[in-house]
């Protein structure tokens, strides 16, 4: 039974290291850059704890310079994936019974070797694969992941505490917290690494299996994860590294009678349509899967003209641009009243002409590049469509570069439709649409940012008048899951802002919070008589 005892200590977040010009820290980080660029890598799948080369392979390039190759990475196929499910089936036997106690020590050793330091393989790879500066590989790769590793295994204890309040006399009741009665398919997302690690990681401290298929743009981040994993002592067939098409990964593992759940990070479209599938396999599975999914937003400030205007412009330039833009959680769309925009445009303009775009291996460069072709391809058609549009003005950037890498300047739309495209349709890149509205139309406005975007995952409200920021936070109640009060909409830490969204922004499942652990166990009640009744006649019975 898996019932917790105090013994895992309350975490506190990882401290940042600054990587400040002298520090040991950049001069490692610096060195490990250099040591992976000199050598091309090859990937293979990870099944069952052995190393499976298909000989199907995929490029893993720079973006923001992509003639540069990595390496390559081995894809699965049907046959592969068969063998995934095969080997994380014979691993559920024993994993599924191992004391708790012993999966969360393997996690926290995780914890352990990423607060090293030394190695910065990690942060290294998400730099060169995901082309994220030196903060953003700090803040992703290894602060969130040793968060979720050690916050997740004290989530995990306060579940498993959860027991029935009461038992009588002669009688103890119990609940057990097991595992699903199957595999997890963790499909994990190119922008965070440490959501790729701990879509597996945290059904896997349930004592789930999991067959993780990573974004094809972050195998190489994933496959050192897979390492740590592995260094750390997960056992063969726990988490199995299936890299390749979702087209040949997908329909052999949501058909399998085995699948229990899904933990999933990526588009509204593939998600739903992965949903679908369950749906119209719903008879052939042994239990119903559990569907967990954050899928994207269009994440908004609504900004009162009682405003801080100068934390205001750095909280729209970080929130919009940091990353490129590639987090669910961007700022996308600003709404700014008219009698602070004067004042808030020259402000925020002076710090967006300031931003520095290149390589993330110049630590001096802010901006960096967006991820592959397709989403170069797809921010340049918003960009494009703006520059023509006759209700749309760009005010900053607006030039894109492929030549090289794959660079987008941070690019400011204005408009005076609250409808424009690019007020309502996710972008996922350094792109920041601003509408103007009359301070009279608060409330109006207010009704616009509820209603324009089918999404629901972040948003801010900024204003020093607490009437109109309650009424905001009242209003806005079902438009963001993740709410802030004059703060970027950006930046969940785990342990303080559990992570998700509703409507079309997934399910809500809170990453990085019990609310997350508590869907990949299935309870079971246990009730122990110690001295059950011989007669089956009950007092209301007796004649007198």
């Amino acid at each position: 039974m898996q019932n917790a005892k105090a013994i895992v200590p309350k975490p506190i977040n990882e401290p940042i290291l600054s990587y400040a010009p002298g520090t040991p820290e950049r001069a490692a980080l610096k060195a490990r850059i250099e040591e992976l660029k000199s050598q091309q890598i090859e990937v293979p799948l990870i099944i069952g704890g052995k190393e499976i080369k298909t000989g199907n392979m995929g490029e893993m390039r720079v973006p923001h310079d992509h003639e540069h190759i990595l390496g390559h990475y081995h894809m699965a196929g049907p046959k592969e994936v068969k063998m995934a499910i095969e080997a994380a089936m014979d691993a559920w036997q024993t994993w599924s019974k191992m004391p708790w106690e012993s999966r969360a020590a393997i996690f926290k050793k995780m914890a352990s070797i990423l607060q090293r330091h030394g190695d910065q393989t990690l942060n290294a790879a998400t730099i060169l694969g995901q082309s994220k500066n030196a903060f953003q590989a700090e803040i992703d790769a290894s602060c969130e992941m040793i968060d979720f590793l050690n916050f997740n295994c004290w989530y995990a204890q306060e579940l498993y505490s959860q027991q029935p309040t009461y038992s009588p006399d002669g009688m103890w009741n119990r609940l057990e917290h097991r595992p699903l009665e199957g595999f997890i398919f963790a499909v994990t997302p190119f922008n965070f690494t440490s959501i790729a690690g701990n879509l597996p990681a945290a059904p896997a401290l349930m004592g789930n299996v999991a067959l993780w298929k990573p974004a094809s743009s972050a195998v190489y981040s994933g496959h050192f994860m897979m390492n740590l994993f592995r260094e750390a002592g997960i056992p063969d067939g726990v988490i199995n590294y299936i890299p390749g098409s979702g087209r040949d990964v997908g329909p052999i593992v949501m058909e399998s009678p085995s699948l229990a759940g899904v933990h999933f990070t990526g588009s509204t479209a593939v998600f739903q349509g992965m949903w679908k599938t369950v749906g119209e396999n719903i008879a052939n599975y042994k239990s119903y899967p559990r569907i967990v999914g954050e899928t994207g937003g269009k994440d908004f400030c609504i900004a009162h003209e009682s405003s801080d205007v100068d934390a205001l412009a750095t909280s729209m330039v970080r929130g919009a641009f940091e990353y490129q833009g590639q987090k669910c959680s961007a700022l996308s769309r600003a709404y700014i009243p008219t009698t602070i925009w004067p004042e808030l445009k020259e402000k925020y303009l002076a710090q967006v002409n300031e931003i520095k775009m290149g390589s993330p291996e110049d630590f001096s460069n802010f901006l960096n590049a967006v991820i592959d072709k397709a989403a170069f391809d797809s921010i340049s058609e918003y960009i494009k469509n703006a520059k023509a549009a006759s209700d749309a003005e760009i005010i900053t950037g607006g030039n894109c570069d492929d030549s090289v890498g794959y660079f987008i300047e941070p690019t400011t739309i204005l408009t005076d439709n609250p409808k424009y495209t690019t007020m309502c349709e996710e972008i996922f890149g350094p792109v920041l649409t601003i509408y103007l509205y009359d301070p009279k139309d608060w409330k109006l406005t207010l009704e616009l940012v509820d209603t324009t975007s089918p999404y629901a995952l972040t948003g801010c409200v900024w204003g020093q008048d607490r009437e109109a920021v309650n009424e905001a936070t009242e209003k806005l109640t079902h438009a963001a899951g993740n709410f802030y009060i004059n703060d970027k909409p950006t930046g969940a830490v785990v342990g303080q802002q559990p992570f998700g969204g509703s409507r079309a922004s997934g399910t809500n499942d809170k990453a990085g919070s019990m609310f997350n652990l508590i869907r990949w166990v299935s309870m079971r009640t246990i009730k122990e008589t110690f001295d059950p009744p011989k007669d089956f006649r009950y007092p209301f019975m007796n004649e007198k």
